[in-house]
């Protein structure tokens, strides 16, 4: 009986499934057009998630008549995206069975499931969202528009709303943007390469990389045969047409300003923390909340703008990063004037001599072999150790201190204290301390060699920041980061950032490397102009080599930041000399005055929060010693910091030619020299020379190598 029954029930279930698919087709109706421009663009939001700073890519659209679109173009956008498009109706079954027998096989997808009606109803009429509800409605529409519109005019609409990348939206706008011409103009080969990218930008624009240049070749390979095979181009124009150049890509210009900088490291977070694509970014109306504080941004901008120099300062770069300890949010970062003007960060993607700001990663190493503070080292300059490779390290001027103990030496930046007590703990400690602090691994020139201590590596500005914050978050590490929240009305995301934070050293540790980098912005310190904070803050100073960049980095409890300057001339670093009116550059100048200038409008409101107290580790094993004392401060406050003593690091030896370059970026500082100091260090076999630091941006032309 049941066996009876079961076409009954069968056929039943298929006259209720075809009506519902009659109510749902006669339910859905043809929407008006969306709002494409603000339904899809992503836009960037400051910390509070209400103003913004910048939208990820503009809506750059053109649109033209399908006459205008040579033939040739047409059919190859068919051949790639749907050649049953003049015969179907709307929807392709064989297209939809064949692209998931591809996908079952792991082949590579070139024809996808979605007619160009399909796209076009999704692009004009829906949005983005990846749902078996707007994917149903999607087919519906698609075929009640094939009934009531021509197929030349779907053509029509596709080709003025299709994303072909480069925020171009439409045919018109993508020739203009790959190929810099009228659409009539296109040739066959080209018509191809812009028909390809449709599938999917992100993978198939030249500009993106070689990856994207070899999935393009294949897929205009596929295009054209495709256009052969339906009888739409001839074997001979087929051999004709080669792989043409695409022009550059511009950078957008919603990226301008100070705040494109901004936004391009939210890009490459988005890509590489959420992996998204850039077609989801520029088209997925992502709403990102960041944590840059706009009074802090502000802060920032104005700071650089009001200290940097303003005569002879041409090629005179300043990189700024702001970072909350403890948690790893960015809450300011400067890294250039204007993002149309230079696409390459100075805050994060130039590479700096790290100078003097190196030597508090030595005071956490020493700290952690249960060495004190207060252990003494002779100061003495100039220094000849043979068994080291040193045939003569100076100190700033060549000025001598004799034997002080390690507050002082940092409070002076004393470079022969620093060469002895690095070859007391180890260089490989030294490395290993800053690494644990927050400086990449694989930070450029991060070696063991017995000047490591002296900066000889080159990190990035947000390195410092970050790996400072380290120590003002009394060991806690963090993952600097920039995106706290993404939402998208669009495409499936959801994202909270969560902080990353681990123990990099102790509490103890911490608490007295900073007591000894409190000396360096206390009265007798090289940046004692940082007291006029008005709250407890620490740093170090910092100068490269032959005062090509200049440093300041310091910290309070809540917030620490890192300022560097460098001078560039295409790509080649030059000496901070001459500039503004001033002999040489000095850390304690520009770089301090920008720090202290945002320190004070970014902390504005806040309560000042004490450090801990020192906690005197190795005491016991090392000779008490009177604090560091200086002479009584006078009715007037100086307008600049005593002359630091110790920020010049020795002179390397050049690096070989064929090493690689790498981009370069501003340096740590000291006060300006009455006289070029000099020094001499002799590398033994375990000192390996720095390689070349050039600071050329990406795509800019490259010069000599630096020494």
């Amino acid at each position: 009986m049941w066996l009876r029954r079961i076409p009954w029930i069968l056929g039943g279930l298929f006259l209720f499934g075809l009506a519902g698919i009659a109510v749902a087709f006669a339910a859905v109706q043809i929407p008006g057009s969306n709002e494409l421009a603000d339904a899809q663009t992503t836009i960037i939001y400051f910390d509070d998630g209400k103003t913004e700073m910048a939208r990820m890519a503009e809506l750059n659209r053109e649109s033209v008549a399908l006459s205008q679109v040579p033939e040739h173009v047409k059919k190859a956008v068919i051949a790639a995206e749907d050649r049953d498009f003049y015969t179907n109706s709307g929807v392709s079954p064989s297209g939809i069975a064949r692209s998931i027998w591809q996908a079952l096989k792991g082949a590579d997808v070139q024809g996808g499931g979605s007619t160009i009606t399909q796209q076009y109803v999704k692009n004009y009429f829906l949005t983005q969202d990846r749902t078996v509800d707007r994917k149903l409605r999607e087919m519906i529409i698609a075929i009640k528009i094939d009934r009531d519109l021509s197929k030349d005019q779907i053509l029509e609409g596709y080709l003025n709303t299709i994303y072909f990348g480069r925020g171009a939206y439409g045919i018109q706008t993508a020739s203009k943007a790959y190929f810099n011409k009228d659409v009539s103009q296109l040739t066959v080969a080209e018509g191809a390469v812009l028909a390809s990218v449709i599938n999917a930008p992100s993978l198939f624009d030249p500009a993106l990389g070689a990856k994207q240049k070899t999935n393009l070749t294949n897929r205009v390979t596929y295009v054209l045969d495709g256009m052969v095979s339906q009888g739409w181009l001839n074997a001979a124009d087929r051999a004709a047409a080669v792989m043409p150049e695409t022009q550059a890509k511009a950078p957008s210009r919603t990226l301008s300003g100070p705040t494109g900088y901004l936004a391009v490291a939210v890009r490459k977070e988005l890509t590489a923390r959420l992996k998204l694509s850039n077609e989801d970014i520029d088209r997925g109306g992502l709403r990102i909340t960041t944590t840059v504080s706009k009074k802090a941004q502000d802060a920032a901008v104005a700071a650089v703008d009001k200290n940097m120099p303003k005569t002879k300062a041409e090629n005179v770069y300043a990189g700024l990063v702001a970072i909350r300890p403890g948690d790893g949010a960015v809450v300011a970062m400067y890294g250039g004037a204007d993002y149309q003007a230079r696409q390459f960060s100075a805050a994060t993607d130039a590479t700096i001599p790290a100078g003097s700001t190196f030597k508090p990663f030595a005071l956490i190493a020493a700290l952690q072999q249960g060495i004190s503070t207060h252990t003494t080292f002779d100061g003495s300059s100039p220094m000849k150790d043979a068994s080291l490779g040193i045939t003569r390290l100076e100190n700033y001027a060549n000025q001598s201190f004799g034997t002080i103990d390690l507050r002082k030496a940092t409070a002076s930046s004393i470079n022969t204290a620093y060469i002895r007590l690095n070859a007391k703990i180890t260089p490989t400690a030294t490395r290993d301390a800053a690494v644990a602090a927050g400086l990449p691994a694989d930070t450029l020139g991060l070696g063991t060699e017995i000047t490591n201590v002296l900066g000889t590596s080159s990190p990035h500005v947000i390195d410092v920041a970050n790996a400072y914050a380290s120590i003002a978050a009394e060991g806690r590490r963090a993952a600097p980061y920039l995106v706290k929240r993404v939402t998208s009305p669009a495409i499936d995301v959801d994202y909270t950032m969560a902080p990353q934070v681990v123990e990099a050293f102790s509490k103890d540790v911490a608490a007295d490397t900073i007591d000894a980098m409190e000396t360096v912005t206390s009265t007798g310190g090289t940046a004692s102009r940082a007291s006029g904070l008005g709250r407890p803050s620490a740093g170090k100073t910092g100068t490269s080599e032959d005062r090509k960049s200049v440093w300041f980095a310091g910290f309070t409890p809540q917030l620490s930041t890192a300022v560097a300057m460098f001078k560039d001339v295409n790509g080649v670093e030059e000496p901070l000399t001459n500039i503004g009116g001033a002999a040489e550059v000095a850390s304690n100048g520009p770089p301090l005055s920008m720090w202290l200038d945002f320190m004070k409008a970014a902390l504005d409101g806040e309560k000042p929060v004490d450090f801990p107290k020192r906690v005197g580790i190795g005491d016991d094993k090392a000779p008490t010693r009177a604090p560091i004392t200086a002479p009584p401060p006078s009715d007037q406050a100086p307008t600049q910091d005593p002359v630091p003593t110790q920020d010049p690091v020795p002179t390397r030896p050049p690096a070989p030619s064929t090493q690689p370059t790498r981009p370069t970026a501003p340096v740590p500082t000291t006060a300006p020299p009455t006289s070029k100091p000099t020094s001499t260090v002799t590398p033994s076999a375990t000192v390996a020379p720095v390689a070349n630091r050039p600071v050329t941006p990406p795509g800019q032309p490259t010069a000599a190598p630096v020494p």
